[in-house]
């Protein structure tokens, strides 16, 4: 609702005044601009940090499958090992019967 000075009236009884001249106009404008501005540099700002905090994430990820990676080069060769082993321990058994 509009009130006789050209303000907006809610139902809450909040009331906006609008500028009425030019120069106050511009004002307004300008001081929400730098509103804006300012809120989108905190904004970039905070993206930045999340990128920050991601490629911290990202490193330690990074470092996590290389040691499970090596882990897994370690299983592989302990297998390996134990693989050659039964082997060997089977043609034994083997050699064993036959002679016996």
């Amino acid at each position: 609702m509009l009130t006789p000075t050209g303000a907006i009236a809610l139902q809450d009884s909040t009331v906006f005044a609008f500028p009425h001249n030019d120069h106050d106009r511009l004002r307004l404008a300008l001081r929400r601009l730098e509103e804006a501005v300012a809120e989108q540099r905190a904004a970039i700002r905070d993206f930045r940090q999340s990128l920050g905090d991601l490629r911290e994430a990202a490193s330690s990820l990074e470092d996590s499958l290389g040691g499970y990676q090596r882990n897994l080069g370690d299983t592989a060769t302990q297998l390996r090992r134990a693989r050659t082993a039964a082997l060997q321990l089977h043609d034994t058994v083997g050699k064993m019967e036959a002679a016996g």
